[in-house]
């Protein structure tokens, strides 16, 4: 098991890391403005079942077979990049409905999980983060290095969990307005697609370097 220092610098690094926005921030914030606090909620439940999945893969050893084949971590890549993309032009191309306040179409709370699951499981830098963050605090003399990796990782879920939290509850606080107005719903619509395909082709070329050394 990691020590209390160990646990301590690994909280402060990774708190730092989940406060800079990326994939997951940015789809938790879209939902919670369009749909509420539940819905920004269910989403973090979602992204954070994607978290487990990294996790299990970076105790497993899976995470450095990503990193060290070229092949396969292009494969995850480019359908990290391609989700985003989706979403992108999805967001991009819906319908305004016109300027009178209306209810948007609802996505159902199941849909929600299931695309905050994806989009986190898809997203090739939370697997190299997993490979080059976190054995950096596992030390092989204090037990089974894969035990350490899963402690560690529960730490950045439960963190996550909170600071992605806080992000829904923020972002449905100030979202009522928005939401009753079709007009600045669709700028949100724009908003959102844009900074998606944006993202989505970041995801494209992130980590050419660490392919090419494979």
């Amino acid at each position: 098991m990691p020590d209390v220092m160990t646990l301590a610098l690994f909280a402060a690094a990774t708190l730092a890391l989940l406060l800079v926005p990326g994939p997951a921030v940015l789809y938790i914030v879209t939902r919670s403005v369009a749909q509420g606090r539940g819905a920004g909620l269910v989403s973090v439940l979602g992204i954070h079942l994607g978290s487990v999945v990294h996790v299990v893969a970076a105790a497993l050893g899976v995470s450095a077979l990503v990193a060290a084949s070229a092949t396969a971590f292009t494969v995850v890549k480019y359908l990290g990049a391609a989700y985003l993309v989706w979403l992108g032009i999805r967001k991009l191309t819906a319908r305004s409905g016109g300027d009178e306040a209306a209810e948007p179409p609802l996505a159902s709370r199941t849909r929600l999980f299931w695309e905050g699951f994806v989009i986190n499981v898809l997203n090739p830098k939370t697997a190299i983060f997993f490979l080059a963050f976190l054995p950096q605090f596992t030390d092989p003399a204090r037990g089974p290095v894969a035990v350490q990796v899963v402690v560690l990782g529960l730490v950045w879920i439960a963190l996550g969990m909170a600071s992605d939290g806080a992000f829904a509850l923020l972002a449905s606080a100030m979202a009522g307005r928005l939401r009753r107005s079709a007009r600045a719903r669709r700028r949100l619509d724009v908003t959102s697609g844009v900074v998606y395909l944006g993202l989505g082709a970041v995801a494209a070329f992130t980590g050419e370097s660490a392919a090419a050394r494979a």
